[in-house]
């Protein structure tokens, strides 16, 4: 049973940075795709970022909001994700997960998701 577990959300600054991890266990996270997800009140969830493969090389894919901001990683020796998050805005509050996939598809479905992280961004 794969488990993910999120952290290091909070409140921030408009301008600032924050660092948000995701640990795997059950699993090694090196065999999957990895995925971030958020999730404003009253919107729908919004992808943010993905590693895939391109072949045996990772491959980072960003959603247009974060293009720029966002850095998407992992530590395959600590089984964990990292997400960086610089130049915040407020429009980036929301709750944010990590997801893992089987496939190398950076379209594909994410069969295992964390619980959430929140993220509060002030003007």
């Amino acid at each position: 049973q794969v488990q993910l577990v999120e952290s290091g959300g909070g409140l921030v600054q408009a301008g600032g940075s924050l660092r948000l991890s995701c640990v795997a266990s059950g699993s090694t996270l090196g065999w999957f795709r990895i995925g971030w997800f958020r999730r404003a009140p009253g919107k729908d969830r919004e992808f943010v970022a993905a590693i895939t493969w391109r072949g045996t090389t990772p491959h980072h894919v960003y959603g247009d909001s974060v293009k720029g901001r966002f850095t998407a990683s992992r530590d395959n020796a600590k089984n964990t994700a990292y997400l960086q998050m610089n130049s915040l805005e407020p429009e980036d509050t929301a709750a944010y997960y990590c997801a893992l996939g089987v496939t190398d598809d950076p379209e594909g479905p994410y069969e295992y998701w964390g619980q959430g992280t929140q993220v509060t961004v002030s003007s």
